[in-house]
């Protein structure tokens, strides 16, 4: 029985309370309970027993019945009236009568034995070894209640979970589709302009409308490098691929370079534009291209939301610490339900809205992506729908310059025409890229790989070589690193021209020995700039 005991109390403590008002006889209690995991509590009176109980979690309590002020059955009563106390075991032990009448009182009261002295030790331990297996058990269950209780909210958080992640993933697939859908008719939009200016030139190339019809395809080209530009930079913004080109500039010359990008679309509305700028200069330290762009795509996104002969506002100014920028519109409104998503990826407003002026979604989302790299804050507000909307873009102010650095004069003419090697394995694009210069005055030469470039450059060392970076076999950077090499080549410059225009790719680009870096498609004017400034290089 001893062993028995024993085992039962090596899992975990378990607590015994001895209450006898005769100390002899509670250390001979204790001198027999005795056990490795036995925890044993002394009382010598019926008050410092209910102490010891509102303390402790007790296991079974060993009660002396006849005791002065508070006898054992009066202190079972108590235990039985208070919720802490009123489950554990009693087991009265009493060296008087234990005739029916009192039995029957300790029975009422909450016993679950009488003993008599003077004890049976093996009696005792037996009788307290059940109640500490009980007690073990009872813990037992209530830790496993627990646990149970414990992983059905697990299970129903899991559940609830599951359920968010299957309807964002529904919402998300069906967000997917319908961008797509859009993708595939913003695409179009412009190429079928295109296609048909072509068709018209090749009837007429100098007919009438020859000049209207070369602006056209102008104006939809450039709205067809906008999108993939758009799509690029959103998917490069979500990756934590771009990387700002931070400098101290006025904020000024952003909010001019918006306007004259979104100007187009502003008057292809109608709407009517009204501009409050302060003069003098309000300074941030920001990415010039990148902040002209956040403008930009909200002084689009409100023409495109705006019904024809709208009115759009765009104002700037200081707010303590900040600088607000903000563009409001008579468009067709927010819906409140909708306010906390325009900022999402693939969002668009209206989906009833004609697809030609709603849009891929992705503007705004870049917005709020690029203005968070500026470590500033953008937030839409409207009245609901048909009472227009107010998208509002807050930087930090930064402090004025010490001086500003000379602007360079990018656009002087031509000091005289260049010998151009054109690299490119795409041959559309090397003989397109050809027939620009040599209308430009130039001596353009094309080689459609990294070899042939070679042997083309030692043959007829060149003043410029446009060199394509995504070339198979020789890529760009090789051919640039072996024409480096070669002493005679030296003077030479060589521009990468190139559809990789991360600020990753322009460092990449200059470790291999590019003196610039241009991104695809390149403008007309950008490429007569960058000669220019060759040119201007070797005049001086």
């Amino acid at each position: 029985m001893t062993a028995m005991l024993s085992h039962l109390t090596s899992a975990m403590p378990v607590t015994i309370l001895l209450v006898d008002d005769r100390p002899e006889n509670l250390l001979s209690l204790e001198a027999l309970l005795r056990r490795d995991g036995l925890v044993l509590l002394k009382a010598s009176s019926g008050n410092e027993a209910l102490e010891l109980l509102l303390k402790h979690d007790i296991a079974l309590a060993l009660l002396d019945v006849m005791m002065p002020d508070m006898d054992g059955f009066d202190l079972a009563e108590l235990m039985r009236g208070n919720e802490r106390t009123r489950r554990v075991p009693i087991m009265f032990l009493t060296a008087g009568s234990s005739d029916r009448q009192r039995r029957f009182r300790g029975y009422e009261a909450g016993a679950v034995d009488f003993l008599q002295k003077p004890l049976e030790p093996d009696v005792l331990r037996s009788k307290v070894s059940v109640f500490c297996e009980l007690y073990l058990q009872r813990q037992q269950i209530a830790g496993q209640r627990d646990n149970l209780k414990a992983f059905a909210e697990e299970n129903l958080r899991l559940l609830k979970e599951s359920h968010r992640n299957a309807n964002a993933l529904r919402e998300a697939d069906q967000r997917k589709d319908e961008f797509l859908a859009t993708l595939a008719h913003e695409l179009r939009n412009p190429l079928a302009p295109i296609r048909n200016g072509l068709q018209i030139l090749r009837m007429a190339p100098d007919g009438e409308r020859a000049d209207t019809v070369r602006d056209m395809m102008d104006r939809q080209l450039t709205h067809l490098v906008r999108l993939i530009d758009d799509l690029l930079d959103v998917s490069r913004v979500s990756r934590g691929k771009i990387d700002l080109r931070m400098e101290r500039i006025a904020i000024q010359d952003a909010v001019k370079a918006a306007l004259e990008a979104s100007k187009p679309l502003i008057d292809a509305g109608m709407h009517a534009l009204a501009v409050e700028v302060p003069e003098p200069p309000l300074w941030v330290d920001g990415d010039l291209t990148r902040l002209a762009q956040i403008v930009s795509n909200l002084l689009n996104n409100a023409a495109k939301y705006t019904p024809e002969g709208g009115r759009i506002t765009l104002s700037v100014a200081p707010d303590g610490n900040q600088i607000e920028i903000r563009v409001k519109d008579s468009g067709i409104g927010i819906a409140p339900d909708m306010l906390r998503k325009v900022f999402e990826l693939f969002t668009q407003v209206d989906q009833q809205l004609d697809r030609s002026q709603g849009g891929l979604g992705i503007g705004l989302a870049l917005v709020q992506k690029l203005v968070e790299m500026h470590r500033g804050k953008a937030v839409a507000e409207s009245e609901g729908i048909g009472h227009g909307s107010t998208f509002t873009v807050r930087l930090p102010l930064a402090t004025e310059p010490d001086a500003r650095p000379p602007e360079v004069d990018a656009d002087r003419g031509l000091a005289r025409p260049l010998d151009v090697l054109i690299v490119d394995d795409n041959c559309d694009s090397a003989d397109t890229t050809r027939w620009m210069l040599e209308l430009l005055g130039h001596r353009p030469r094309v080689a459609n790989n990294g070899p042939a470039a070679l042997i083309a450059a030692r043959n007829h060392r060149p003043d410029v070589v446009l060199l394509d970076i995504g070339m198979p076999g020789m890529d760009g950077y090789e051919v640039c690193r072996t024409l480096r090499a070669m002493p005679e080549m030296d003077p030479v410059a060589i521009v990468a021209q190139t559809g990789w225009g991360q600020e990753s790719d322009r460092r990449q680009a200059f470790d291999a020995g590019f003196d610039q870096h241009v991104t695809k498609p390149v403008s007309l004017d950008i490429l007569t700039r960058v000669l220019s400034q060759v040119g201007s290089s070797r005049d001086g």
